[in-house]
């Protein structure tokens, strides 16, 4: 049976901010965003909610799960108004906790370039020159992070988790590879039929393309 080759990748844990604001999260957020970078291997400390990616051209990917964050503030209600202008008093606030859902910008698709950066390099193991000249002449749209290996063929990407979270560098490039296979398959070059569902003949025949 076919067992994951690769396992969590890790990220210097900088401090994670707000990719649209650029501002950086505090208190609990940050044990909270840093979990979500190392648990799910993101190579980014950049975070966005789903309103923030599509004000800056971008989307989060159908099917990624965000996180949850919350802000913590303080409020006077109005009938504690009223009794501390009745008494002489000072107004006692309320602290309350909003909750928000971010995404990582490894989650989302089309944001301008300079926001899939990683704060720091990820360690890499020994590249292999001719296996990397073979990818880049496919001209491939490449993403790598996430914990995850995929070809989307509605935005023609192909998705790989970073080189470090492989056991072996072989299967860091026999993923980028058979998901090269399934790159093939799009609609501007092979043709073939990508529609099949996980368990269905057509899924498994497509498997099978890419595998050989």
């Amino acid at each position: 049976p076919w067992v994951k080759p690769w396992g969590r990748a890790r990220t210097g844990l900088g401090l994670p901010r707000n990719a649209a604001t650029q501002r950086r999260y505090s208190g609990i957020n940050i044990l909270i965003l840093w979990g979500g970078v190392i648990d799910r291997g993101f190579p980014s400390q950049n975070w966005l909610t789903f309103r923030q990616a599509l004000s800056l051209g971008g989307n989060v990917r159908k099917g990624e799960h965000g996180t949850t964050i919350v802000h913590a503030d303080r409020f006077v209600p109005k009938n504690e108004k009223q009794r501390a202008d009745t008494d002489g008093d000072e107004p006692q606030a309320v602290p309350f906790l909003k909750r928000f859902t971010v995404f990582n910008v490894a989650q989302c698709d089309n944001l301008p370039e300079h926001l899939y950066a990683a704060g720091e390099p990820l360690p890499e193991r020994e590249m292999v020159p001719q296996a990397e000249a073979l990818i880049h002449a496919t001209g491939a749209d490449f993403r790598i992070g996430g914990e995850r290996a995929f070809y989307m063929p509605g935005s023609d990407t192909i998705q790989v988790p970073p080189q470090p979270a492989f056991f072996h560098q072989i299967d860091y490039y026999r993923t980028c590879f058979h998901e090269l296979g399934h790159w093939t398959g799009h609609p501007t070059r092979l043709a073939r039929d990508l529609s099949g569902s996980f368990g269905s003949n057509t899924y498994a025949r497509e498997e099978l393309v890419a595998l050989s």
